[in-house]
């Protein structure tokens, strides 16, 4: 396989959701909409998506411009905010029985906001004029909980290896390539890991420190129907051995504070880590920007128990106090429709959901990387399961991840923070 020429790039921190009103519920109607009931014609669909710049929101709006083609008899207002405030407004919004008709979602929160959406049915879909076919499969596990659907994605994204192909080299280390196993990546880590540098760049983010141990135990830290297994054996087990590259193979360096939440991401991208966990969201962000250094990326490794990965992703779903769900969900199908997705895909901005749309990503990459990353891709979303996440999820992630940086340290126990964490949060 041919090798790609990456650049580093930040530790993307997720996607921003703006939550403001919605012409329904307690709320006061934006000027235009209607307050409840009806047919579409004088309606007005507010939209909160997030967007952390001016591209993001020229994205939205081309976007928004399809919405609007498809649907003339139907007002629509795009509404955004940068992610930091999303959370806040959302909780707000939800508890005042005001979140906007359609609403953004990101697939690792859904959990904490269920309440807030309707949970979407199969006549529903049809009024979006949408099906299950539609998307890559997998996809729509993205915005499930316990069996319910409550949003459909946009794109869809999971965890690859990426790796710095001259210190691989350099140390003698067989590259990282599709197929590859647990024990290539310790060969590979262990090789690396010399002259003050490191084989890999242990990770904080809750994606980023869970993917190898899911990949290696091949179960999640949550059942499908939303209960905490932090002490499952299998992940038990995974999870210690990934402290273990710290504290016992010494492949990895500590962390220096809690607030290094891309610290992994960070070694990598200053070539002081030969490889690092990511998601896909982040492929073109590294293949745009060189750092002087040849990198590439290949699924996560393989070992007896397969290559488990997470099909992550965001995208909208229906407010439960929506007064007009008929045209929201009209709007809904358009934000994710073929001219629609084609559009998110031809950008190379993400990965679309829509399985019929997600050629023309490849096709805005560069033809020297392109077919490298096309089967990276595809070998990577080859055994992918949707997230499962309990109703504290968001507490369990905000205990354990500070209390990684003791771990790595040496001055705390991998298994006694999950066996903590699972007793306060489990029930």
């Amino acid at each position: 396989m041919k090798k790609i020429r990456m650049g580093a790039v930040a530790l993307a921190t997720g996607a921003a959701i703006a939550l403001t009103a919605c012409g329904g519920g307690g709320g006061t109607p934006s000027p235009g909409a209607t307050t409840g009931g009806g047919g579409d014609a004088g309606a007005t669909i507010v939209v909160d998506m997030w967007a952390g710049s001016e591209d993001d929101t020229a994205a939205l709006e081309a976007q928004m411009d399809v919405v609007k083609k498809q649907n003339p008899d139907i007002k629509v207002e795009l509404r955004t905010a940068p992610w930091g405030d999303f959370f806040t407004k959302l909780t707000t919004n939800m508890a005042s029985n005001n979140m906007a008709c359609v609403t953004g979602m990101n697939s690792g929160m859904l959990a904490s906001y269920t309440e807030g959406f309707a949970a979407l049915t199969e006549d529903d879909l049809k009024t979006a004029g949408l099906a299950v076919s539609d998307f890559a499969p997998g996809a729509t596990e993205i915005l499930q909980n316990k069996g319910n659907l409550y949003g459909l994605p946009f794109d869809v994204a999971t965890m690859v290896t990426y790796y710095n192909e001259d210190q691989l080299t350099a140390a003698g280390a067989k590259i990282p390539e599709i197929g590859w196993t647990f024990d290539d990546f310790e060969a590979a880590a262990k090789a690396a890991t010399k002259d003050g540098k490191y084989g890999f760049g242990i990770g904080m983010g809750g994606f980023q420190w869970q993917a190898l141990p899911i990949a290696k135990a091949g179960v999640q830290p949550v059942t499908q129907d939303g209960k905490l297994q932090l002490t499952d054996p299998a992940f038990l087990d995974a999870a210690a051995w990934y402290a273990g590259l710290v504290t016992e193979q010494k492949v990895a360096s500590p962390v220096a504070s809690a607030s290094d939440t891309g610290w992994g991401e960070n070694q990598f991208s200053g070539e002081n880590a030969a490889m690092a966990v990511d998601g896909t969201w982040n492929a073109v962000g590294y293949l745009t920007n060189d750092a002087g250094f040849k990198a590439g990326m290949a699924p996560l490794p393989s070992g007896d128990k397969g290559n488990l990965s997470l099909v992550l992703g965001s995208g909208y779903g229906i407010a439960k106090n929506c007064d007009n769900k008929e045209a929201a969900l009209k709007v809904l199908g358009s934000l994710l429709s073929k001219d629609s997705q084609d559009s998110i895909a031809s950008s190379g901005r993400s990965y679309p959901a829509r399985a019929e749309s997600q050629p023309l990503y490849f096709e805005s990459l560069d033809e020297a990387y392109r077919d490298d990353v096309k089967a990276v891709f595809e070998a990577a979303f080859a055994n992918v399961q949707g997230q499962y996440v309990s109703d504290n999820w968001a507490k369990v992630d905000t205990f354990v991840q500070p209390e990684l940086v003791s771990v790595y340290n040496g001055q705390a126990d991998m298994k006694t923070v999950l066996e903590t964490a699972q007793q306060q949060f489990g029930s």
